[in-house]
């Protein structure tokens, strides 16, 4: 077979197959991020048909996927969201990093992998999924909870986080010299405050001059201007990621509404070319011998998540059930794991099967801890109690009731009107101002 029409037959069956994975997935109410990394497996390298006509392809649209899952995240915020994210949610963000990176790296060193490797999976320990937690937020009906503003306010912390972390990490796994990596991260961190100041205060300018009438026009200058950002950072070795996510940040108004309409459907069919490409990279024969330390960092980490949770919102003022189903609610990883592991893949290859394993498992297991967790705790303080007589039940749940004071006051600030921050296609309505 001629090796154009190879590329064009493996390409379709691939995307064909996404697309029913995806409906799939839609059906049985789960992220379709697991059935994406199966499919990878199943047709990688090892796997039972491999795909080797389109794999450069794959590759290229991996790289894409990364980008574009950055830029929209970007487009997700404002500037000013992020300073008063940095202002209010600081002390959580610090016992999110403390609780749930320490796990991974500890991990790590205790399989010999090296300080390289340790910091690569604490990242993909540390970083929750936006996109499977905002479905569950709104697959439960919690978007008018008042601890939503406290795990959406964690997830704009990590994901901020990442315009620090992704540099540091790629400087490493460059293998430059401590004085290399200190540029790199400093340079990082001055793009960041740069673009945060100009965001705040020539916004307005930056959206004008990208701004078009014509869709077309807008979606080719976004897009050009995004991945010629991402070639620079690259090479600067701040990391493609954060390039992307600056010029999301950069952008905003009726410019980044419209943009992120364009962009939103190839952001989720690159996206998903990526999970099928890790998937695709790594050897299915490499997962059943990390199974047991995925399984048992999965645990760890999931009760960190949970701890992190109640942390922040027992800051915030909340109550004893909404402080449990905030943790329940962070335990989900997923698509940031997947990058970070990704990105270490090339330098410390045995990451990417235990990183495969270790999310297929918390992807799976985040919605039933988002759930369940609440549910268990107080029928555990019900036994107690009641000194484990009578207690078959939980205590039924107050009906709802009108909040006199808006959700904005746990967060410093009033809610934006705009949607929320959004993953794999689901975009939450903002905070209401009713409580369960």
């Amino acid at each position: 077979m001629h090796d154009t029409t190879a590329l064009l037959v493996e390409l379709g069956a691939v995307i064909l197959g996404l697309g029913l994975l995806g409906r799939f997935a839609g059906r049985i109410g789960l992220s379709p991020i697991p059935l994406y990394l199966l499919a990878g497996l199943a047709f990688g390298h090892g796997g039972l048909i491999p795909l080797k006509a389109s794999e450069e392809f794959t590759m290229v649209g991996a790289e894409i996927g990364v980008i574009l899952l950055l830029l929209l995240l970007g487009l997700e915020y404002s500037a000013s969201e992020l300073v008063t994210s940095l202002k209010t949610q600081y002390p959580s963000g610090a016992v999110d990093f403390a609780l749930n990176a320490t796990p991974g790296a500890v991990a790590a060193l205790i399989l010999g992998w090296g300080p390289v490797g340790a910091v690569a999976l604490a990242g993909v320990t540390w970083i929750s999924s936006s996109g499977v937690i905002a479905k569950v937020m709104t697959d439960l009906g919690r978007l008018g909870n008042r601890e939503t503003p406290v795990v959406l306010g964690i997830l704009v912390m990590e994901d901020l986080a990442m315009a620090v972390y992704l540099p540091l990490l790629t400087a490493m796994l460059a293998g430059v010299s401590l004085a290399g990596g200190s540029l790199a991260l400093v340079i990082a961190l001055g793009a960041v405050g740069l673009v945060l100041y100009l965001a705040l205060r020539h916004g307005r300018l930056i959206s004008r001059a990208v701004s078009s009438d014509n869709p077309e026009m807008l979606l080719l200058v976004v897009l050009g201007l995004t991945v010629l950002v991402a070639g620079v950072a690259q090479q600067l070795q701040v990391s493609a990621a954060v390039g992307a996510f600056l010029v999301g940040i950069a952008l905003s108004g009726e410019v980044a509404e419209g943009a992120r309409k364009l962009l939103t459907p190839l952001r989720d069919l690159f996206a998903a070319v990526f999970f099928v490409f890790f998937g695709l990279s790594t050897n299915p024969a490499d997962i059943p011998p990390v199974l047991l330390p995925a399984a048992l960092l999965a645990v760890v980490t999931a009760l960190t998540k949970i701890a992190t949770g109640w942390y922040a919102a027992r800051r915030a003022g909340i109550g004893s059930r909404g402080r449990w189903r905030a943790g329940g609610t962070l335990v989900a990883r997923g698509e940031f794991s997947i990058v970070i592991a990704g990105l270490a893949v090339a330098t410390e290859p045995r990451i990417g099967p235990i990183a495969t394993a270790y999310v297929l498992i918390l992807v799976v297991l985040g919605p039933l801890t988002a759930r369940w967790t609440q549910p268990v705790v107080a029928r555990i303080e019900a036994r107690r109690g009641r000194g484990g007589k009578g207690a078959g039940t939980a205590p039924a749940e107050p009906a709802a009731k009108p909040i006199a004071e808006p959700v904005a006051e746990f967060v410093a600030e009033p809610a934006p009107e705009r949607p929320l921050p959004q993953h794999d296609d689901l975009t939450p309505e903002p905070a209401g101002e009713t409580r369960e």
